[in-house]
């Protein structure tokens, strides 16, 4: 049996999206599963693990979830810092933009950042008041401002790897079709199928690797000694969110019936949240296990779900 889990974590895109839509909107977890962010496992450039699809990221990830659910919006990006800055005065005035990537370490009102660090954030711009942005930032900070000239520059978003075009905004959201978030998710599964299987079309750096491959090289990594800057980003985010989006994966599925594949995302869902602690602790051996214990179940997710003649 799983159990929605309520409470803080890195769900900034589908967060942002979800105000967005407003009231009577999707939640975050449904947001999250739909746009398939549970749905595989990715080593970047064969060093940088990530608990979500081959080739998937955030931004490609609200757009399917838009899709499904019935949504669409306007989504422009701004060729470079001066043009950015008219087009975001623009569409502000007009009503909330959602905003991202941006650098999260360039948003100095958080007080633990220092400089920029390759993290991905999205938040929802409400207001240009005086040359400062006022934002609510999904991260605890509603209302949160920033000069306009640091936010440009950390909308720019230099070291997010995957960025390209920089300076996206989406604004302009309109509900195009009634369909239930139920439904939604039913109809998303052969893409999640897809997903999983690894045969997403986006292009990747050329030593990155995804599922079972993926959680066999991060076992190693795992044995011979994870470098700093990895085993900080997966204990202070891709464990934590891996696992959150893993379990409302399987609260999802439950509620559609699928019983064996929610089992099957619930298992992963909690051998992923252990593998905090392990990683924490120091404990290579644990945590390789768990890994490995994890790397098949990405393919038997995959079977399960496409099972049924309509998601192959």
């Amino acid at each position: 049996m799983s159990l929605s889990y309520i409470g803080s974590g890195p769900y900034c895109y589908s967060n942002s999206t979800a105000m967005m839509l407003g009231v009577g909107a999707p939640s975050p977890a449904e947001i999250e599963v739909i746009g398939g962010g549970p749905f595989g496992m990715m080593l970047l450039d064969g060093n940088l693990p990530f608990f979500s699809p081959y080739a998937w990221e955030p931004d490609r990830g609200i757009d399917l979830a838009l899709g499904f659910l019935g949504w669409e919006c306007r989504r422009v990006a701004g060729k470079d810092a001066a043009t950015a800055r008219v087009l975001l005065r623009e569409a502000v005035a007009e009503g909330p933009v959602l905003v991202g990537p941006v650098e999260m370490g360039l948003l100095r009102y958080q007080p633990e950042m220092r400089g920029a660090m390759g993290a991905d954030h999205w938040v929802v711009v409400m207001a240009i008041d005086d040359n400062m942005v006022v934002m609510h930032d999904p991260h605890g900070f509603p209302y949160a401002t920033l000069p306009l000239n640091e936010f440009i520059e950390a909308w720019r978003a230099d070291l997010v790897g995957w960025v390209d075009p920089p300076f996206v905004m989406r604004s302009h959201f309109v509900k195009v079709r009634d369909i239930s978030a139920d439904d939604a998710f039913r109809e998303s599964l052969p893409n999640a199928v897809r997903l999983l299987r690894n045969e997403f079309e986006a292009e990747t750096p050329p030593r990155t690797v995804g599922t079972a491959a993926g959680m066999e090289r991060l076992a190693q990594m795992v044995e011979q000694g994870l470098p700093p800057n990895v085993h900080e980003h997966l204990v202070y985010f891709a464990v934590r969110s891996g696992a959150r989006r893993l379990n409302d994966a399987a609260v999802l599925l439950a509620r559609l019936g699928e019983d064996r594949a929610s089992k099957i995302a619930a298992g992963q869902a909690r051998d992923l949240g252990s593998l905090q602690f392990d990683l924490v602790a120091g404990d290579r051996v644990n945590a390789a296990a768990t890994i490995r214990r994890m790397a098949p179940s990405y393919d038997e997710l995959a079977a399960t779900l496409a099972l049924s003649p309509d998601r192959v």
